[in-house]
């Protein structure tokens, strides 16, 4: 199958990136918490619940909608998961990557702008999850230290592209893997929000931190960690679904490539 011209790619990345960004921390910076001084259930806010499914969300509309031209990928961990087992070529990787980081922050931007249409917005480098950045040690949601943080990005981002492989591998049902990423990337932030506010996707930390000082200066993590989940994935699955000899060798130019699925 002919891959979109590379232009179209990393437009459906940027778009997608940004999607993911503005609707996964925009609704947990302007949606999560309480809404109005009255304390009726409709001002409560959607709690951690409820950002947990906004990011599913948008990497499910985000895949059915952008998924058929770049792939969805959507995250920089990703990409290079799906490099690792060989479903996109390295020509496209850097460049992917770099798209996915400014999609994120301009996200960011955007969001910002819109929070300081509040009177008294302002981003507490001292709070966890402020402005809904990632976090360990005192910027933990929970207080979790670095070495758990560490650990369940790793573990998680690997669970996530696990996912990603198999729901959009040859073998497995077509056009269901959207449905298949979103609920796991879901499950993802319903685990980890109080370990480190979720990450598992490097722009999606970047997109955020770059307005949070104190977060920017802990966001390494949160690329080391997803990166080496999403290498141990794809290396892992590779062997594990290893191509019967003689078999036509399976390159594709995404995680997703034939059911329009993320990241």
């Amino acid at each position: 199958m002919t891959n979109p011209p590379m232009r179209a790619r990393l437009w459906a990345e940027f778009l997608g990136t940004f999607w993911l960004v503005l609707g996964g921390c925009g609704s947990a910076v302007l949606a999560a918490k309480v809404l109005s001084d009255d304390p009726t259930p409709v001002n409560m806010g959607i709690g951690f619940v409820g950002v947990a499914l906004a990011f599913g969300l948008t990497v499910l509309t985000g895949a059915y909608a952008l998924g058929h031209l770049s792939g969805g990928h959507f995250n920089p961990a990703v990409t290079i998961g799906a490099f690792a087992a060989k479903r996109i070529e390295a020509g496209a990787v850097l460049p992917y990557i770099i798209t996915q980081v400014v999609g994120g922050i301009a996200a960011g931007g955007v969001l910002y702008l819109i929070a300081s249409g509040k009177d008294g917005f302002a981003i507490d480098g001292t709070a966890a999850g402020s402005f809904a950045t990632n976090g360990f040690g005192d910027l933990s949601p929970n207080g979790y230290s670095l070495m758990a943080a560490l650990i369940i990005e790793i573990v998680l981002t690997a669970i996530f592209l696990f996912v990603i492989l198999g729901a959009t591998d040859k073998r497995a049902p077509a056009g269901f893997a959207p449905i298949a990423i979103g609920l796991a990337l879901t499950l993802i932030h319903l685990i980890s929000i109080p370990v480190t506010n979720t990450s598992v996707n490097p722009a999606r930390s970047l997109g955020v931190a770059v307005f949070n000082p104190a977060a920017l200066a802990q966001v390494w993590l949160f690329w080391v960690a997803p990166i080496i989940g999403a290498v141990i994935a794809g290396l892992t699955y590779k062997f594990l679904h290893a191509e019967v000899p003689g078999e036509e060798e399976l390159v594709r130019s995404s995680a997703v490539e034939d059911t329009a699925a993320h990241g």
